[in-house]
């Protein structure tokens, strides 16, 4: 088709969508969704990427029905929920791990379908000091103690995760239950998803082990005993009246 035909085409085409409302809808509806789209190509993160894909698919549902095509609408009604709820789903996984900075607990409950679930008797170890560090753990019910640091663990705290982000990856202390206890635990690759889904979820959880390394610092700071400055004595002795060497023998 010759350049200027096509000029033709579109002008009719745009002349006919001004005179009928509904066309124009139609038209409008298919531009935006098509930015959009152009757009999500230059997103980096999840949580933008699935709120300009819902409104895509919101703007090509509506071309489809005013601009009747059943299958541009079968096709985009099946991903609107998807992309939706999994927006929204990560979404509250932010705004619960932000929420755990007050609360640790909450961490524990906005991440437990990632989580895998496992019960310990009393005087069972969890992980030994200087094993590879796999899995971040958080204490659900019972009482843990990390026997190298001197801390016990109640539930809701979470721990393991110093060694998790070391670079060696090995444990700096082992983990025994002192009560039968409920532990949880995340593997590396789930946690590397929702960090990849989620950045901020990432960011959150270095704060979290941020405050948690300051609180045991302040902790260890608080139980070493003060430093007393040196007793000048020691370093100048007083010294006496000096005693005459007796007479060498003839």
């Amino acid at each position: 088709m010759p350049f200027a035909e096509l000029v033709a085409f579109v002008t009719e085409r745009l002349s006919q969508a001004w005179a009928d409302p509904v066309q124009m809808l139609a038209l409008v509806s298919a531009a935006v969704a098509g930015a959009l789209v152009i757009v999500s190509a230059f997103v980096r993160t999840m949580i933008p990427l699935r709120w300009l894909a819902v409104g895509s698919n919101v703007g090509f549902i509506v071309y489809g029905v005013m601009h009747p095509s059943w299958l541009m609408v079968g096709l985009h009604a099946v991903l609107l929920p998807v992309n939706l709820f999994r927006a929204v789903h990560m979404v509250r996984l932010t705004l619960r791990v932000v929420a755990s900075t007050t609360d640790p607990r909450q961490l524990a409950v906005s991440m437990r379908p990632y989580m895998r679930s496992r019960s310990y008797g009393a005087g069972r170890v969890i992980f030994e000091s200087g094993q590879p560090a796999d899995r971040l753990y958080f204490l659900a019910s019972g009482e843990v103690e990390l026997p190298e640091v001197g801390r016990r663990l109640q539930p809701g705290q979470m721990f393991g995760e110093i060694a998790f982000f070391a670079p060696d990856r090995r444990r700096s202390s082992s983990a025994r239950c002192l009560q039968p206890s409920t532990v949880l635990s995340i593997d590396e690759a789930t946690f590397r998803q929702l960090v990849y889904q989620n950045p901020d979820f990432g960011l959150e959880i270095v704060r979290l082990i941020a405050g948690r390394l300051s609180q045991d610092v302040q902790r260890l700071q608080a139980v070493a005993p003060p430093a007393h400055p040196a007793d000048p004595a020691a370093d100048h002795p007083v010294r006496g009246p000096a005693v005459p060497s007796p007479p060498a023998s003839t």
